[in-house]
């Protein structure tokens, strides 16, 4: 596992670099002692089992990275690597959306950790501790209709545009509806997971339009070009 992938499944990766300790020889001969002989409560970043292109689940199966389990946790952090950066862009300008943005980002971590435990190896008890609650779609439902009620009615195609936060937020909001279509493609995945991703694409369009009205900034709409003459 990357180290990305580390933060979203910390057990995962302490089962593999317990693994990786009893398995793995260790090359470095050197002088120097090794990061985790020297201090034991850190965690390697590299563990070296996943250089064949494999990695494990949080139920302990191993599938190949393209699997589409790996396809939607890989778009999924990518999605929040983006809101992070739209969420710096927010705080520079105080732009009062931080506190939206970062919940969504922890709310990723364990819609990861759902898709991470798939059912068709997991324990009752895993699938119990990695269930997505169902409320969090409702949550960012509020969210929306608190922030569009001070927005000007939407009465054209808006283009990504309006300031480097609203416009980070327009990426987020295209790759969450990536990190949605990759999701359909896994077997046994909760509805309210599939709801989550769905509404949250909706959440980033309208927090995008905030950004841009609280920051001054001018929301470019789309123009249709005029047609040419067939012989131009």
């Amino acid at each position: 596992l990357q180290p990305a992938n580390m933060l979203r499944f910390p057990r995962v990766v302490v089962a593999a670099v317990q693994r990786s300790r009893a398995c793995v020889s260790r090359e470095i001969s050197v002088s120097c002692t090794s990061l985790s002989e020297a201090d034991p409560r850190r965690v390697r970043i590299y563990t070296r089992t996943g250089d064949k292109g494999t990695s494990s689940l949080f139920t302990g199966e191993r599938r190949r990275k393209d699997d589409a389990i790996f396809e939607t946790l890989g778009t999924t952090d990518e999605l929040s690597s983006f809101i992070g950066l739209a969420r710096e862009h927010c705080l520079a300008a105080n732009l009062n959306l931080d506190e939206y943005l970062q919940t969504i980002q922890c709310t990723l971590q364990d819609l990861g950790s759902h898709v991470a435990t798939p059912t068709s190896s997991a324990t009752p008890a895993r699938l119990a501790k990695t269930q997505f609650p169902p409320s969090r779609a409702g949550e960012l439902e509020k969210w929306i209709d608190t922030l569009d009620s001070s927005l000007p009615p939407l009465t054209n195609f808006i283009l990504p545009s309006g300031g480097p936060a609203a416009a980070s937020l327009h990426c987020a909001r295209a790759i969450c509806r990536r990190a949605e279509r990759s999701a359909v493609a896994i077997e046994g995945l909760d509805p309210a997971a599939m709801q989550y991703l769905n509404r949250l694409s909706d959440f980033l369009f309208v927090a995008a339009r905030t950004a841009a009205a609280r920051a001054g900034r001018t929301e470019f709409i789309y123009k249709p070009r005029a047609s040419e003459p067939a012989n131009a």
